[in-house]
């Protein structure tokens, strides 16, 4: 039988793999796991403590707000800013990204950015939903607050990202750069434990993922690839939770598609904090992350810490047979 590993333990042991290995991004990826079990008790009884359904107002995206979205946001918030391991915070529920002050004589190095709670309407049917996270090497004085220009740096330049995923078992997923590893929760001892090591998403799979019900409001070129995934009977999955449709992604295989919509002309999904982190994790597994306007997601500059973008995620052979139809079919390509 494998001894058990524990997250802190592998992080520990993995921390010869930074390149400016100071035990503060240790920190880091152990307080986000800390959030996350406490996010996964309360996901886990929503329903009794009265903070299902929708909480007053939207959030700066316009976006409706569940009551769990903001409980998860606060306890993420709290857990980075009590350690000290990060000068700022930026997350899909805040206007603006939070400076954090420094504790006693540290000086951060870091910043965070996250999406608390990605999928949560799905709460209330009790389907999946998932915490996702990506950290920078701030690009300020580490002397001063930490400005905006540290949150508005391309995907390339992230030091580690991952996920959280509440489902059957809950499962944390991350990268440091070298390889994805996954650790799922076990309830007996409340630890996350290493369950699925160096993980490779399969060069093609029998899955695609997209909102399916917006067909008529993509462009020709996207919906001509659509109709190829239907005419090669691959099967339509799609729960409305870019981290769960991921998910199954990284371990089945498959293609992930949010394209842009007449309503979304520029897509709906967030540069910062969804398809950045998600994009790193996927490349590390050996998979693919373009834009549907054929721009590799990670070579992205953000302009705004809302920017929305739009994304084809997954198996790389899929990916490239993506963009092939894009190139085919797309407007420019036909005159």
């Amino acid at each position: 039988m494998n001894r058990i590993v524990t997250l802190d333990e592998f992080i520990i042991q993995r921390q010869k793999d930074f390149p400016f290995a100071s035990g503060e991004l240790t920190g880091l990826l152990r307080d986000i796991g800390v959030a996350a079990k406490i996010v996964n008790r309360e996901v886990n009884k929503a329903g009794l403590v009265s903070i299902l359904g929708v909480a007053d107002g939207s959030n700066t995206s316009g976006d409706t707000v569940q009551k769990l979205d903001l409980y998860a946001n606060e306890k993420l918030i709290d857990c980075l800013k009590n350690s000290g391991e990060c000068c700022g915070i930026a997350s899909e529920e805040n206007e603006d990204f939070i400076p954090i002050p420094a504790l006693a004589d540290k000086t951060s190095k870091y910043v965070v950015v996250f999406d608390p709670l990605d999928g949560s309407s799905n709460i209330d049917v009790n389907v999946s939903v998932g915490t996702i996270f990506g950290i920078y090497r701030r690009k300020s004085d580490p002397s001063g607050p930490c400005t905006l220009e540290d949150f508005l740096q391309k995907g390339t330049e992230l030091v580690a990202a991952g996920y959280v995923l509440y489902g059957t078992s809950t499962l944390l997923v991350y990268t440091t750069g070298r390889g994805v590893n996954g650790f799922t929760l076990d309830p007996s001892i409340g630890e996350f434990c290493l369950s699925h090591r160096d993980i490779q998403i399969p060069a093609r799979g029998h899955y695609y993922s997209v909102n399916q019900g917006y067909y008529l409001k993509f462009d020709v070129e996207m919906r001509r690839y659509i109709d190829h995934c239907s005419d090669l009977n691959l099967r339509l999955r799609y729960i409305g939770s870019m981290v769960s449709d991921v998910h199954r992604i990284l371990f089945q295989g498959g293609i992930f598609l949010y394209p842009n919509t007449r309503k979304y002309q520029h897509g709906k999904l967030r540069l910062v904090y969804e398809c950045n982190p998600l994009s790193f994790v996927v490349e590390q597994a050996g998979g693919k992350s373009i834009s549907c306007q054929l721009q590799r997601i990670l070579d992205i500059q953000p302009e705004t810490l809302h920017q929305r973008a739009t994304i084809a995620i997954g198996s790389p052979e899929m990916v490239d047979e993506m963009k092939e139809f894009v190139e085919k079919y797309s407007p420019a390509a036909l005159y």
